[in-house]
């Protein structure tokens, strides 16, 4: 059992293979604290009565949470509970969710809340708790520092965390960037920590066996000569490992380009961030679009180089209609086969994306995580339908088990309104998009191009064999079984310890 741990350093992650990279920067900043402190986390299937439980087992005095927009619900609930069940806790929230208004959740249960960077400031309401002179005001506005001040997280990620969860790591923060449906586009400064410690925090992660590491920049490759340090740190490294990296479209020097051409397959993956491919559009959300470059770094990235790609689109966009984002799927198929993630607009407080709501009738849930319902070009029905096709996208294509496949649904026809149609017809049928198992899947893409479109049945259930059958120990579905020409074997494409869903796009 733990003695003498005043101090506790919580969130409810979204899943077990995530870590709270801001706790153990608070934990790491806590100075002559740190020794009465612990970190414990939950995730979002946690019973909140039994994290309770451990919360409360060392008979804390302080309890600081972190809000996200995915825990938002459960950490009102939690704070409830910590407050009939021992009220004298002093409970601290702090984390993107409380650090702008309006509150959307009830956190007026919580002792404190601190909004912004909270490093030096959560250091401070301890110091002031433990000594007696407790602030007056619940809400603490923390102050934007010098990174480079701050002692750093990443010692305290413990043995089960390398093991078995993603690192996150970051080497700036800030973004120079003013989308309008984005928190990182209220700090318009890009903060650098100081890139030799940063170095030298990856090799003893290295050294202590992490291979997966996340970088939560926003603008990775925003400074050549940072990105290509650490770049060379992963290059001079013997695979597997994998390190993801958020990256700006049209910032791909030659000298960059040239590092991303080295690494091995399924060892790197970027994610690129478009939004839209309407210039007017893009207008409306403060985003200039460069297309040209954006389509010749991404050619590069597809031709080039074994990346993983993940570009973003999101739907519901000020002034843009369902056309229009059929318009950008189309064309942004024709120039990558990468993953394309269709993310929902989502009205997160502080960001300016509310100076739309009259023009363009822009309506929003108040439950997080906040997702639009409606706009002037968009009913309520019709965003429905577009939310439901962003699932199914997920399942059929960004999945990578239907590669081949899918694509039949397109040979001669809009991309976007063909899976548009399928989408439907799959919610038809299953009245959900959620628990669908592999098989079933299969067979309802079977269905649809054989018995609506007419496609050959051998042939459709060869490619959807063949898809399925990428992937070592999986076995052939029981009703391609009577249809196909011969039993595809598996292939051993998936090396041990890889990401699986890069293995399957290769």
């Amino acid at each position: 059992m733990r003695l003498n741990m005043k101090i506790i350093l919580t969130t409810i992650n979204a899943s077990y293979i995530h870590t709270a990279i801001g706790l153990r920067y608070l934990y790491a900043n806590l100075h002559e604290y740190q020794h009465m402190t612990c970190i414990q986390e939950f995730d979002t299937q946690s019973n909140l009565q039994d994290s309770t439980e451990k919360l409360l087992a060392d008979n804390p005095l302080i309890i600081g949470i972190g809000v996200y927009i995915w825990n938002a619900r459960h950490v009102h609930d939690l704070v409830n509970l910590l407050k009939k069940t021992a009220p004298g806790v002093v409970i601290v929230l702090g984390g993107p969710e409380v650090s702008h208004m309006p509150f959307r959740v009830d956190f007026s249960a919580a002792d404190y809340i601190i909004q912004g960077e909270g490093e030096s400031s959560f250091y401070l309401l301890c110091r002031q708790i433990l000594d007696g002179t407790s602030p007056v005001d619940q809400i603490i506005p923390a102050q934007i520092l010098d990174v480079q001040k701050y002692l750093l997280p990443y010692i305290f990620y413990n043995d089960e965390d390398i093991k078995n969860r993603v690192i996150y790591v970051e080497a700036s923060r800030g973004c120079p960037f003013k989308c309008s449906f984005c928190l990182s586009a209220i700090d318009r400064s890009v903060r650098y920590f100081d890139i030799e410690k940063i170095l030298s925090a990856l090799e003893l992660l290295w050294q202590r066996g992490a291979r997966k590491f996340k970088f939560v920049d926003r603008t990775f490759n925003l400074n050549t000569d940072v990105s290509l340090q650490i770049l060379n740190f992963f290059l001079q490294k013997t695979p597997p490992y994998l390190v993801h990296f958020e990256m700006i479209p049209d910032n791909f020097p030659d000298e960059l380009k040239e590092k991303i051409r080295q690494f091995p397959p399924a060892s790197v993956q970027l994610e690129i961030g478009l939004q839209t491919l309407n210039e007017n559009i893009a207008l409306n959300i403060n985003r200039v679009l460069n297309f040209e470059a954006i389509q010749s770094n991404l050619t590069f990235l597809e031709d080039e180089t074994h990346a993983h790609l993940h570009v973003d689109l999101i739907i519901g966009l000020p002034g843009e209609s369902i056309d229009s984002f059929g318009e950008n799927l189309d064309r942004l198929v024709q120039i990558t086969s990468a993953e394309v993630q269709l993310g929902i607009l989502k009205k997160l407080s502080g960001t300016e994306i509310s100076k739309h709501d009259t023009r363009y009738g822009m309506t929003y849930s108040d439950i997080p995580p906040y997702d639009i319902l409606l706009n002037d070009l968009i009913s309520f029905n019709e965003m429905q339908m577009m939310k439901r096709f962003s699932r199914f996208w997920e399942l059929y294509y960004n999945s990578g088990n239907f590669n081949e496949s899918v694509r039949l649904l397109w040979i001669s026809d809009s991309v976007f309104k063909s899976f548009f149609d399928f989408s439907v017809w799959i919610f038809d049928q299953t009245q959900s998009t959620w628990q669908i198992s592999l098989s079933r899947l299969a067979e309802l893409i079977f269905c649809y191009l054989t018995d609506l479109k007419g496609m050959d049945h051998v042939f459709v259930a060869d490619t959807i064999g063949a898809d399925i059958m990428k992937i070592s120990g999986r076995k052939l579905p029981s009703f391609l079984r009577s249809f196909v020409s011969k039993v595809p074997e598996t292939h051993s494409l998936r090396q041990k310890d890889m990401n699986k869903r890069q293995i399957r796009r290769i």
